[in-house]
């Protein structure tokens, strides 16, 4: 169970640090311009896999990412997390 807030979400006991933006997205990358991207704001600290987060870092050539994850109008989650985004 996942509950989000204004600044952190609350996954499995753990509070993870994060922001969320709203964008606009082009037309070649699939996404709708009202999706919501959800990031952690902490290296280390993992978004729960219900919101399936990417993460391109690479530990070989010290590049490191903070997770993030989109979530679409369709998604389950969009409603909720909604409430929390600036515009």
């Amino acid at each position: 169970m996942i509950k989000f807030q204004k600044y952190a979400i609350i996954a499995d006991g753990k509070r993870i640090p994060v922001r969320y933006t709203i964008g606009k997205y082009t037309k070649e990358s699939g996404l709708s311009e009202d999706t919501i991207t959800v990031y952690a704001k902490e290296y280390g600290k993992h978004l729960p896999a219900e919101l399936s987060p990417q993460n391109d870092s690479d530990g070989r050539e010290d590049y490191f990412e903070k997770d993030r994850a989109r979530i679409t109008p369709d998604n389950p989650y969009y409603s909720e997390v909604l409430k929390f985004v600036k515009r």
